[in-house]
């Protein structure tokens, strides 16, 4: 199986972009424009470049789609309260300008469209056979368009580039462009990767495929509440040939990678030095578990993205889905039980410490099918065709199909099953966004925080919240602008609250 691999020193425009801020960066095309982009496999190198930039953005995604929700929360930390302007920031609702994690987002997304914009404006000028550079655009397109999808629902207004970058001043004076803008450049990229990229089964093992551009456009439509255009391009992922694997445990197994039922995933590969590896288990695995869970003598995780109480009791009895999604706590070293859950998606054996070999699902058939059943809900009521999609999804959890359902309460049914059947896979926060409105959002979230708050999770060790923990304002559906970014650029304003 080929798997996409990172560059190291024939990328330098990739491996070079390490400073802390994209608008502080000499040219990132300047090392190597002269000798590179002149072969196809030159080209196919850059493309896979960008691909590989994919891997450390999905590494810290969890914190702005999960963490930030009910599905998740943090093993305390009693000792060590470092991350509290950081991480803990993002838990607790208490982000601000200068919380480091935003900035960290921000800049890693514009430096992953800066190559991509490169590549673009390279492929313009090259000579390749037509159908090799209409599928380059295609994969290029799509991931700018994936990148954009993320910072306008994270930022509201961003700044658009689809161009490369000829002086480091040139960024200065980039301006915030609408949302309705920021979507045009979205659904024209994705009509542009439908028409260039190939079908399953005819393409590279983990590249951009006809079926992730029409997924994700029809994700965006479904955002932007255009359900008639959401059904039509999400039925025709259908005639792909994706379909629902019989097991739930069999999705995430890394010896099962990209199946019937993955439509993107991110690519990882562990077992080797190659650098190509996964770790969220580290990531996700309680601390101070010495081993018990990660099987390497001593290992402890990092007590991060830990499933909460809330969304632990959420799932329906005899739902099996939860017992491959997460545990409620481990037995230690000493054979005593330990009430701290946490993630087992992502949870699977391994040769070598921290080099773990599992994807990230990204889309998927259930995800299609659930977008589906509530974009004709929305458009036409709970039809019969809106049930089947939705009872497809729960009878392979081995649940009773729902049936006679009103609009409100199937509406409420689908996001319900979206949150058990893509929990701890980056969707709760864009879901939760996409059906409230600021204001309940704001209700909705301030309600699961009393609750954490008067029954944490895991234990504070006697230290108290404090009055601004878990106090979430209707203006914060949106992220702040890095300060940084303002005080550099004076065309750039603030989102409002901020």
């Amino acid at each position: 199986m080929r798997y996409i691999v990172r560059l190291l020193s024939l990328l330098l425009l990739v491996t070079l972009i390490s400073c802390s801020d994209f608008l502080n960066k000499t040219d990132p095309t300047s090392l190597v424009e002269d000798e590179f982009y002149k072969t196809e496999d030159q080209m196919a190198q850059a493309v896979n470049g960008v691909y590989s930039q994919l891997q450390g953005i999905i590494h810290d995604q969890w914190q702005y789609n999960e963490f930030i929700t009910d599905n998740t929360t943090l093993h305390f930390n009693v000792e060590n309260r470092g991350q509290g302007p950081a991480l803990e920031a993002i838990e607790y609702w208490q982000i601000n300008p200068s919380t480091s994690n935003i900035t960290n987002l921000y800049n890693s997304i514009y430096q992953a469209l800066i190559n991509i914009n490169t590549s673009l404006h390279k492929l313009e000028e090259s000579t390749f056979d037509e159908s090799v550079s209409q599928q380059f655009e295609g994969e290029l397109k799509f991931l700018r368009a994936y990148y954009y999808f993320h910072l306008v629902q994270y930022f509201g207004d961003v700044i658009i580039m689809t161009e490369p970058l000829d002086a480091p001043a040139e960024a200065w004076t980039y301006s915030r462009q609408s949302v309705d803008e920021v979507y045009n450049l979205i659904e024209s990229d994705l009509t542009t990767a439908i028409s260039g990229v190939p079908e399953p089964g005819e393409a590279v093992v983990g590249r951009v495929t006809k079926g992730a551009a029409l997924s994700l456009l029809g994700k965006v439509y479904l955002t932007r509440k255009e359900y008639g255009e959401a059904i039509n391009t999400l039925q025709q992922v259908q005639s792909l040939g994706y379909a629902l694997l019989p097991s739930y445990a069999d999705v995430f197994d890394p010896q099962n990678k990209n199946h019937a039922e993955s439509i993107f995933d991110v690519q990882f590969q562990g077992g080797n030095d190659l650098g190509e590896h996964s770790s969220f288990i580290y990531t996700f695995a309680p601390r101070e578990s010495e081993g018990a869970v990660i099987d390497f003598s001593g290992q402890n995780g990092g007590g991060w993205n830990i499933p909460s109480l809330d969304i632990i009791n959420s799932y329906e009895d005899g739902d099996l889905r939860k017992d491959v999604s997460l545990n409620e706590g481990y037995t230690n070293n000493e054979g005593e039980w330990v009430p701290v859950p946490y993630i087992t998606k992502y949870h699977h054996p391994h040769a070598i410490r921290g080099r773990t070999d599992d994807n990230w699902p990204v889309l998927r058939y259930a995800d299609v099918l659930l977008m589906l059943a509530e974009a004709i809900n929305e458009e036409s009521g709970p039809t019969a065709e809106a049930h089947n999609y939705l009872n497809q999804v729960r009878e392979r959890a081995g649940l009773k199909p729902v049936n006679g359902l009103n609009q409100e309460t199937f509406r409420d049914t689908v996001l319900h099953e979206r949150r058990i059947e893509l929990a701890f896979e980056n969707h709760r926060w864009f879901d939760l966004k996409r059906t409230k409105t600021p204001e309940e959002l704001a209700e909705f979230l301030n309600e699961h925080g009393e609750l954490e708050k008067s029954n944490p999770t895991t234990s504070r060790g006697g230290i108290p919240f404090t009055d601004d923990d878990y106090v979430f304002e209707p203006y914060e559906a949106l992220f702040p602008i890095p300060a940084d970014e303002i005080l550099i650029n004076d065309e750039l304003t603030q989102n409002p609250g901020y």
